[in-house]
């Protein structure tokens, strides 16, 4: 299975790509450091809860919907 961190950081790049904002710009949009911000999007840390909402605002989405991707890549990646 893959790892979770790694899944969230797929859905917050395909959101910010859907949007056209560069990563740069997103983290900055987001308060976090445009680093951390890569690392998040490479699956390599585990985000808090906070951040994760944050992160949500910043794609203007509720984080629910967000955790929804997740989830949906979760159920693909069991059913292969």
């Amino acid at each position: 299975m893959p790892k979770i961190q790694k899944l969230f950081g797929q859905a917050v790049r395909r959101r910010r790509e859907r949007l056209k904002i560069s990563q740069e710009a997103f983290a900055s949009q987001a308060g976090v450091h445009r680093t951390y911000m890569s690392a998040i999007e490479l699956g390599k840390v585990q985000v808090s809860i906070g951040i994760a909402f944050q992160l949500a605002q910043a794609l203007d989405m509720p984080l629910s919907k967000l955790w929804l991707d997740v989830e949906k890549q979760l159920k693909a990646a069991d059913e292969t």
